[in-house]
């Protein structure tokens, strides 16, 4: 007995057409009934009951055909103990929030075998990594194109406005740009992080936009340094929405800006030449709805 023959038969019972099965293997029809017929042969009994109309188990064949899979699987298992383990190499990047979770959570259903290592770094590093191969694919917003890099826009990431959790404009579900005139903007400048260049000039042309000068706040070296200072005195700067939804900061308030609003694209660096490993399946589960 050969484990093709074991293939076959498996197919052949899901499929229940000897055509059908042949087009599932890529291989010619023929084939597989000279297989089975041997396997038949050796079992000294009739798997499949043939009619020109139907094909369908026998007795011996609905017995066969769970020992069947369970061999199947068993080598599969076996094949895998002894197989290096697949790696997907990502480069992250803060304010992902739930999104990250949605992707590598429709990643591992669609790939449960591949393993994803995340990789945080400054954007214009993700995407040298991304060209010289050492990593697969990156997350990134706004970041300059390198030359031999494809980014494939996923979606676009609303930001919102953090705000101290007791003042008035915190019960709000929306406010407009304008109304945060009076309020002094925390934000980093755009010339001490390149990495937050098309953030910093997104918020403040908005701004501009809405006919007021930001107020400058102080600056903070992270975000999390920032909320803290949010917290206990009159700022505000802007979040990703996705990231505010798991944040916990209980004197910070998150609120919606009213449409159009304020939204930076996500997209994925992708190697402009070399093929990025699964990238479908990853490519599907950013395309995953939010729950």
């Amino acid at each position: 007995m050969e484990l093709r023959q074991l293939v076959y038969f498996v197919t052949v019972a899901e499929e229940l057409h000897f055509g059908r099965a042949a087009e599932r293997l890529h291989i010619v029809q023929s084939a597989v009934s000279q297989q089975i017929r041997r396997l038949e042969r050796e079992l000294g009994a009739e798997l499949f009951d043939r009619s020109p109309r139907h094909v369908r188990l026998t007795g011996a064949g609905e017995r066969l055909l769970p020992e069947a899979r369970t061999v199947l699987a068993a080598v599969d298992r076996a094949r895998a103990a002894v197989a290096p383990a697949e790696v997907l190499r990502l480069g992250t990047s803060t304010g992902l929030g739930a999104h990250l979770d949605r992707v590598l959570a429709g990643f591992a259903e669609r790939k449960p075998t591949v393993q994803v290592e995340l990789v945080s770094l400054p954007a214009r590093e993700r995407l040298a990594r991304v060209v010289d191969g050492r990593l697969d694919a990156a997350f990134v917003r706004g970041a300059e194109p390198l030359a031999g890099v494809r980014v494939l826009p996923l979606w676009p990431d609303p930001l919102v406005a953090a705000l101290p959790a007791g003042h008035p404009l915190a019960a709000r579900e929306g406010i407009d740009l304008a109304e945060l005139a009076a309020l002094p903007l925390s934000i980093t400048a755009r010339r001490t992080n390149p990495t937050l260049v098309d953030l910093v000039d997104l918020v403040v042309g908005a701004c501009h936009h809405a006919g007021f000068e930001p107020l400058p706040g102080p600056v903070s070296g992270s975000l999390q340094d920032t909320l803290a200072s949010i917290g206990t005195r009159p700022l505000w700067t802007v979040v990703y929405a996705s990231h505010a939804r798991v944040l916990h900061s209980p004197r910070v308030a998150f609120v919606p800006f009213r449409a159009p609003g304020l939204a930076l694209t996500t997209g994925l660096a992708v190697h402009g030449a070399t093929p990025t490993p699964h990238l479908d399946a990853l490519l599907a589960a950013c395309g995953d709805h939010e729950n």
